[in-house]
Order: C-alpha cells, then structure tokens, then sequence
C-alpha cells in the first residue's frame, strides 16, 4: 500500500501530515483511527490528516495549533513524498 504524507518541521516542531480521502475528516472515530494506523511509520511525531474538498481545498485534522498552522500554508509549499507500507 501507498500514500501521500510528509514530514516538516517548522518553528521548533516536527510533525506528519498525511492525505486521506475528505470522507475521513467528517468522522472523529474513523480520523482516530487513520492517525493511530499512520502512527508507526511517524513514531514521536504528531500526525495530522489533510483532506481535500472537490474544489482542492484542504481540510486539516489534529493538533490544533499545527491545523492552525497548516490553514495558512499553500499545499504547493509542502514537501510530499509518497510512503510505501509492506
């Protein structure tokens, strides 16, 4: 399996972000769920999922002073790379 993430640090902060399908965002329990199964691939690092509207605009869930953050970063600007899990 593949997906989408990175990982930045910024103002004294490192954390991951990681792009999930936006249906994800609308559940707390399923968005739970995503970071605890991204967890292990980003140990000690805060994770916070992104999702995008049909328009692209991002949707950000977590930390909420990393969200806050992220509201304010254009998603050109963020370094993705692609995972693989095995």
């Amino acid at each position: 399996m593949q997906f989408e993430g990175a990982v930045i640090r910024e103002q004294g902060i490192s954390f991951a972000i990681v792009i999930v399908k936006r249906h994800i965002l609308d559940s707390t329990h399923q968005a739970n769920e995503a970071q605890g199964a991204f967890r292990p691939h980003f140990p000690g690092l805060p994770i916070v999922l992104m999702g995008q509207d049909a328009r692209g605009r991002a949707t950000y869930y977590g930390r909420r002073d990393i969200v806050d953050f992220m509201a304010n970063v254009p998603i050109d600007a963020v370094p993705w790379k692609r995972y693989t899990i095995r």
